[in-house]
């Protein structure tokens, strides 16, 4: 993703947006989030999990 569409996202983004943000696979943020290793900071909605955009941002280095 370039500087200007991760900085376009909503305040909340699927595990699998966050993923292609860093440069990963959906499988690898996953197992990522699951060891509790995951850069940003996640949000658990019943069965969905979302991450923050702002913790993605700062993870990111391009904290506003």
């Amino acid at each position: 993703m370039s500087v200007e569409e991760v900085l376009a996202l909503p305040a909340a983004v699927s595990v699998a947006t966050a993923a292609k943000a860093f440069g990963i696979g959906p499988d690898k943020a996953y197992e990522l989030i699951k060891r509790d290793e995951f850069p940003a900071r996640t949000i658990s909605l019943g069965s969905t999990r979302k991450v923050s955009t702002a913790s993605l941002w700062e993870a990111l280095g391009l904290a506003r």
